[in-house]
This record gives C-alpha cells, structure tokens and sequence, in this order.
C-alpha cells in the first residue's frame, strides 16, 4: 500500500471514530436531554463496552438508540482495529515517518534537479546524477514504482503525477536547478515543461520526445533541450557498424559505470584561445 492509500485509510479510520462519537453524543443529548459531558461520558462508555454505571436510567427509546450505538461501534471499531493493525503488520506508520522526513529534506533543498518519471530512462538519468553527487528528487505515480524507490533510503521522491501543478510544487521546483523529463507520452512531457517554466522561469529543462514533431513544441513550451532515446539509440548502433572504434572509446568515457577516466568542464574566462578553435 502505498502513501496514497494509507492516506486515505487513516482519514477513513479517523473519520469513523469521530462520527461514532459525534453520533453518540447528539443521540444522548437528544434523546435523554443530557448535557454535553455526561453526553460524550456515555457515548465513551457505550462504544468502549466497559460496563460503567450510566448517568440516569434510560429512557425506552435511550434503551433502542444504545443499542443501535453499541451494534455500529462493533463493525466501525472492528475495521479500525484490523486496519490499525495491518498498518502496524506493514510497516506503514514507519513509512509515514520515513516520508514526512524525505518531504522534510525536499523543503530544504536548492540547487537540485528534478526527474520526472522513473521508468528506463528515468532510472538511468538518476543513476548518472547520483553519481555525479547531484541532489534529486524523483516524481512517479505509479505504486509499484514507488515501492521499488521507497527501498533505497538515500533517494528523495514524490507520489503523484508529474502533470499536476500541486505534485510540482511539492518537489520544491522554485528553488530547482533543472527539471529532466523522461515521460513517455509527449503530451505529458509538454504540459510538465510548461508547468515548469512557469512556476521557475529560470530553471533548466530538459525534455524527452518520442515524435519529430513534437521537439519544435516542447521547446517553444520551454524545453532547453529535447532527446529523443529512439533516435540516439538508433544512430548508434548505426555508429558501432561504421565506426565501431570511435562509439566504444566514447562509450568507455562516458558510459562505464565504473569509470578510470573523467572528463569535467572547465571555465576559462580569460583564456587566449577564446574563439580561436
């Protein structure tokens, strides 16, 4: 379960409880004219089946509206109790935990990069950040997905959809450095590069597509840059039958995960070869 649905069975457990009570309370009042406190005494004692002596006798229609209260505080309670239990079974309360600091961390954050959906090249691009000792903070909406995040502890994410202005915002984009969206669906990427650019105009994007057509709108949306996986993927292996010797020397640089080699950029504001290459 992820932290949607724990969301929405602890308002439903909370809600429960609560309209029980305020059930109770409005009944006893109502009907036997108690005040508010001995109302919520009695409502107290009824659910909790403890056997305390009541207030004043009952009323004949006190009698019937106590034992309607006492036969719906068994099944609310009893599914408040079972989810409680599940929840403690699962790990969820941990997980709460866990988020409320990640979200914590997120809040805290300048300069870091956002990514937008973690599916191959999602994974990828995070991976590389990561060992580039980038700050990030992963977007994702699908559960199992985010299962699969919420296992490594040093990575930093938000449930929802990237689409959604509210889910933006909780990755603390005003104070973001650079966005990267990898969705597959160029719809979903256009309208995240417009969301973004709106609310930081300053940011660096950088855009998936997966059709021709698509890269002059993402860009004129505010993409920086636009990649297309297909097209890279196709013109290399296009390059390792031609020029097989340049495409694994760069690959060497570039690509190994464990690299002995690192090239970096280097600013050289003065230099006397300054437009002269």
């Amino acid at each position: 379960m992820t932290n949607k649905g724990n969301y929405s069975s602890v308002i439903l457990m909370l809600s429960l409880v609560f309209s029980i009570i305020l059930i109770g309370v409005s009944g006893f009042m109502l009907i036997e004219h108690y005040n508010l406190l001995d109302a919520f005494y009695m409502t107290i004692i009824t659910i909790g089946t403890v056997g305390f002596r009541e207030v004043s006798p009952l009323s004949d229609a006190g009698k019937v509206f106590t034992a309607i209260l006492i036969i719906l505080s068994f099944g609310s309670f009893g599914y408040v109790i079972t989810t409680f239990t599940k929840f403690m079974v699962e790990g969820v309360f941990k997980n709460y935990y866990k988020y409320s600091k990640v979200k914590n961390k997120i809040s805290k954050l300048n300069g870091h990069i956002v990514v937008c959906g973690f599916g191959h090249n999602g994974t990828e691009t995070v991976r590389e950040l990561y060992e580039h000792c980038k700050s990030v903070v992963i977007v994702e909406k699908s559960p199992e997905v985010v299962s699969s995040i919420m296992q490594n502890p040093d990575y930093l994410y938000v449930e929802g959809d990237a689409t959604n202005e509210t889910i933006l915002k909780q990755t603390n984009i005003e104070n973001a450095k650079a966005l990267i969206t990898t969705m597959p669906k160029d719809a979903d990427n256009l309208y995240i590069v417009l969301t973004a650019r709106e609310l930081n105009p300053n940011i660096t994007i950088v855009s998936r597509a997966s059709d021709d057509n698509s890269v002059k709108k993402l860009k004129r949306a505010g993409a920086n840059n636009v990649i297309m996986p297909d097209r890279i993927g196709g013109n290399r292996m296009a390059k390792l039958v031609v020029q097989p010797d340049v495409v694994e020397f760069m690959e060497h640089i570039f690509l190994q995960q464990k690299r002995d080699i690192k090239v970096d950029e280097v600013s050289c504001s003065h230099s006397v070869f300054i437009n002269k290459s």
